[in-house]
């Protein structure tokens, strides 16, 4: 049943509030409420929500107290987290995410018009002036939590938004893909760095050990989480190779265990740890960020991350003239179009043929503190 009340305003205008109540079995189950300029604004209003709160289910979908983006994404966070601990970057993204006022929109409010408005917003001044790239990664991390929001846990979300969302602000003109990167080390960058861990060693012998994963990682092409999970059992030291669990990929991340070889320098460096723990580097991946941060800063190296090792890893086997399929081998690329990203040569040959560095890093001692011991 719908009534329209009318109320004159102090400033001699009217307005309409339309309500409906829905009864069952003579006790009410439903109340909605609305407020017009227009009195028949508020009739047309009244038709079509009667129409609709008389489908199926309408009722229990419109009492629904529902979920909000924060609420989806806490959730999302702590069963991933039961998994495989999140990347420091999606983990910061989703929390920032959460915090924002996007974090108090419901799941059934949210659609295409929403996603755009807080992409744009991200763009703008008040949002942070991030860049186009910076605010797809959001949408990317936050698409993430909704593909799973409907079908695991029940919750009312768009399937459509998202890919909406991506249409609309491409056809804005937005260019939401995320930059290939091209940076590489100079081998004077990677001197200074492996100089000034070195004195860190000589300083504090239990600290990490920035040598071997530097040069590890260089030469392996393997991430830094993908270095710190590696186990003395992962290893096949007769075949060269190595088994890297959980390798990142975008339509399979847990469980995806691959076999992948390993240089002989790579190989010798990870020989030259000592077999005292299950894990052959045993540090984490965010102590390991950190201490190349500082190291960077330190040395006024701009725009370097632990990352782009990997970049230069692959890089230099082509270089050195092997093929796709061998260089994917080592790094573990699945196709050439993603390979590609991480390849930026910069002439033929090994530029590390005589680096005296290699040497050193092999020979270098390694204590473990007490606290990786254990």
């Amino acid at each position: 049943m719908a009534t329209i009340r009318t109320r004159k305003l102090a400033s001699g205008k009217v307005s309409y509030t339309a309500q409906i109540r829905v009864k069952r079995e003579g006790a009410q189950v439903y109340q909605e409420s609305q407020t017009f300029a227009r009195k028949q604004a508020a009739q047309a209003w009244v038709r079509k929500r009667e129409a609709e709160l008389d489908q199926p289910g309408a009722i229990d979908r419109a009492n629904r107290t529902g979920a909000t983006v924060k609420e989806m994404i806490e959730r999302y966070m702590v069963e991933m987290g039961k998994a495989r601990a999140m990347g420091k970057t999606k983990l910061a993204t989703l929390k920032a995410i959460s915090e924002s006022y996007l974090g108090q929109v419901n799941d059934q409010d949210l659609n295409c018009q929403v996603l755009v408005e807080y992409a744009v917003w991200r763009m703008g001044p008040e949002g942070g002036g991030v860049l186009p790239q910076t605010a797809g990664n959001d949408l990317a991390h936050l698409g993430a939590v909704l593909s799973i929001a409907r079908p695991a846990w029940g919750y009312e979300v768009d399937p459509n938004a998202m890919g909406d969302a991506r249409k609309v602000l491409r056809k804005l003109g937005y260019n939401m893909r995320s930059r290939e990167r091209d940076r590489r080390p100079t081998l004077d960058e990677l001197d200074r760095l492996l100089e000034y861990f070195q004195s860190i060693q000589d300083r504090r012998p239990t600290s990490i050990n920035m040598l071997k994963m530097t040069a590890f990682a260089l030469f392996s092409t393997r991430r830094q989480e993908e270095i710190t999970r590696i186990k003395w059992a992962d290893l096949d030291a007769e075949g060269s190779r190595v088994l890297v669990r959980d390798m990142k990929n975008p339509g399979q991340k847990i469980g995806n265990d691959v076999w992948c070889h390993l240089p002989s320098e790579a190989l010798a460096i990870l020989q030259s740890m000592p077999k005292t723990v299950d894990v052959i580097f045993p540090y984490s991946a965010e102590s390991t960020s950190a201490s190349w941060t500082r190291a960077c800063k330190f040395l006024g190296i701009i725009d370097l991350h632990f990352h782009d090792l990997r970049h230069e890893g692959v890089s230099r086997l082509f270089e050195m003239d092997w093929d796709i399929p061998r260089v994917a081998s080592v790094s573990g690329h699945r196709d050439w179009n993603s390979m590609r990203r991480y390849t930026h040569l910069r002439g033929r040959g090994d530029a590390y043929a005589n680096w005296k560095w290699l040497d050193i890093v092999v020979k270098a001692p390694v204590k473990l503190g007490a606290l990786t011991l254990k």
